[in-house]
């Protein structure tokens, strides 16, 4: 009797299981490459169009600096000259030795808020990049994440990126679960009609997925022997 109650309370376990197996829906999943998605929206094009002028607008800003900080090293080589000159007195070589200490110094100061005007601006212009790219990833996902819904997806799986042995993330997917380009039109179906003289002579832009490169900065000004302050 005890085993056939055994028994009975056995099936009944099972069945229950067997029942919240069966209630659990089917897994149904679609792909998504998140770098593509970034890389083709018209607000990334837009915001790289912005990126590429403020490095351009600083790296001018740079080169004005540099120019100002070579005519002082022009003006401390002269007086440098002037305090070896024989032809001129004493007196008149000792305070040119001292002007050109004085100018040394300016120079000094102006090699360091050169490297303090980059090292400010590359850092202001990181934020700005890191900032846009947190927010429109951010507007991405509730697309994709609204599209998968939509299609009765329950597992949404990102292909762009290496995994930690830098093979790709997904080997293989069915193209019928690749979202990727109806994502890509949702996102872009906002865009702004481009200006005719703007489409005629502005080539197109594809910005990166990852943190733009800052421009390589012009050479800095330099006096033989003279170390720039560190900022």
């Amino acid at each position: 009797m005890n085993k056939m109650i055994r028994t009975l309370i056995s099936l009944v376990a099972f069945g229950a299981g067997s029942t919240a197996l069966l209630a659990q829906p089917a897994v149904k999943l679609v792909v998504v490459d998140m770098a593509k998605i970034y890389d083709s929206h018209y607000k990334t094009e837009e915001a790289n169009a912005k990126f590429r002028d403020a490095e351009q607008k600083a790296q001018e800003q740079v080169e004005e600096l540099n120019k100002q900080g070579q005519t002082l090293v022009d003006e401390y080589k002269e007086l440098i000259e002037q305090s070896k000159n024989t032809v001129l007195t004493a007196e008149a070589r000792s305070k040119a030795e001292a002007d050109g200490q004085k100018k040394l110094e300016e120079i000094q100061r102006k090699q360091a808020e050169v490297q303090n005007f980059r090292t400010n601006t590359q850092r202001s212009l990181q934020q700005r990049i890191k900032t846009h790219r947190d927010l429109l990833l951010e507007e991405i996902t509730k697309v994709v994440n609204d599209m998968a819904k939509l299609r009765g997806a329950t597992l949404v799986v990102d292909k762009s990126g290496p995994t930690l042995f830098g093979i790709p993330s997904v080997l293989y997917s069915d193209p019928g679960y690749d979202i990727t380009d109806d994502v890509i039109k949702e996102v872009n179906k906002d865009r702004p009609p481009a200006a005719p003289a703007a489409a005629a002579t502005t080539p197109a832009v594809t910005a990166p997925a990852t943190t733009p490169a800052a421009a390589a900065p012009a050479d800095q000004f330099k006096v033989p022997n003279v170390t720039p302050k560190k900022p």
